[in-house]
């Protein structure tokens, strides 16, 4: 019987002694939290998606005439600039072609002049009655075929140059050159052998896909914008960052948009364009890009950890003003700023538990201790390190 009156016992005692400990000593057992308004600031959803890098323009070298490769002028990977020797074939046939062609033309045009004076003599001879008018139509056809010939000639000469300063390979745009694909002394097939590729870098584009759910979300900002999404895509900015963690976001511009869904992938294939004066975007890189997902509106942004989880639900600990816990339900949005969007739930007028949630429960008193949340969580990170 003494064992069973033990514990009210004890209970009858200690309640009366809680009861008589002075209040600074209740508020001493109080388990210390720290507590924050939410922000509440003008936002922009922002989506994320991977894609890789591709030049603007690309070109695979080849040579417009046939010949044996006789002189090779860049480094392999070098930077290169418009009009850059590059490559030279062996000029010496298309110099003898040349030479060949000039002088059929001097043959042609000796033909021409005589033909010409053959015609004036017999058409101011025929005009006496002395001859023919047969023959003068015959002179007069022999200077018709002269004239041809010396066009022709001249064509042959003109090719001839042509082919010749074909010989000299420069290059066709500014950017960055791969390895030489073939070594000096090598047959070069003509528009067939491909002797190296140039690539552009700066500007740089960079390719994703979109799929049709943010594909509808992305259309309805853009006719709340006043313009179709295609229109409109070079108006929304955007931020890609590279497997660099040192390296900051680049900031570019879209500036394409396809103009039919793939009906396999039921995606739709978006372009921005960087700039990359330094060259640190490469062609076939992989990135991560956010894209402005809605237009600007009010949001309410709370730290991750301040969210909690209750069974099949997330929650957020509000203390009140006499320091008792509440939970608020809440639907969570995107990460912004480094804060997560709350999308229901919150007012923003709310004192909220932003650390110590692993020492409180609904209905306990805490003691809160309250902080200012910057707006920029990465920027408070930064100037605590």
């Amino acid at each position: 019987m003494l064992r069973k009156w033990c514990l009210p016992a004890i209970a009858a005692i200690s309640i009366p002694l809680l009861m008589s400990m002075p209040a600074g000593a209740q508020d001493a057992q109080l388990p210390t939290v720290t507590v924050a308004k939410p922000v509440v600031r003008d936002v922009i959803d922002a989506d994320e998606f991977i894609g890789r890098f591709e030049a603007v323009d690309e070109v695979s070298i080849r040579s417009r005439v046939g010949g044996y490769l006789d002189e090779v002028f860049f480094t392999d990977g070098a930077m290169v600039k418009k009009g850059d020797k590059l490559f030279v074939i062996d000029q010496r046939p298309f110099r003898t072609a040349l030479a060949q062609a000039e002088a059929e033309l001097a043959s042609a045009q000796s033909t021409l002049d005589f033909a010409e004076t053959t015609f004036k003599r017999t058409e101011s001879l025929a005009g006496t009655g002395t001859l023919s008018v047969s023959r003068l139509d015959d002179d007069r056809r022999a200077l018709l075929a002269a004239q041809a010939s010396v066009r022709g000639a001249e064509a042959a000469v003109e090719r001839a140059k042509l082919d010749l300063e074909y010989t000299t390979i420069t290059a066709p745009l500014s950017g960055r050159v791969d390895r030489r694909l073939i070594s000096p002394g090598n047959l070069v097939q003509a528009d067939q052998t491909v002797l190296t590729t140039i690539v552009s870098l700066d500007p740089i584009d960079f390719y994703f896909d979109v799929d049709e759910r943010r594909l509808l979300s992305y259309a309805r900002t853009a006719r709340e914008r006043g313009s179709a999404l295609q229109e409109g895509a070079g108006s929304l900015s955007v931020l890609v960052t590279i497997a660099d963690a040192t390296e900051r976001p680049f900031e570019g511009k879209l500036d394409f948009a396809e103009n039919r869904v793939d009906n396999q992938t039921g995606t739709m294939r978006v372009r921005a364009r960087f700039a990359n004066p330094n060259f640190i975007l490469q062609p076939g890189l992989f990135g991560r890009v956010e894209v402005e997902g809605s237009n600007t509106y009010r949001a309410v942004l709370v730290p991750d950890e301040a969210i909690a989880a209750d069974q099949n639900e997330r929650i957020v600990y509000a203390v009140g003003e006499d320091g008792s816990v509440m939970t608020k339900p809440v639907r969570l949005g995107p990460r912004l700023h480094g804060y997560r969007v709350i999308r229901s739930g919150l007012t923003g007028d709310e004192t909220i538990i932003v650390n110590g949630l692993v020492r409180v429960r609904p209905g306990v008193k805490v003691k809160p201790e309250l902080v200012v949340l910057p707006q920029e969580a990465a920027q408070a990170a930064e100037n605590a390190q």
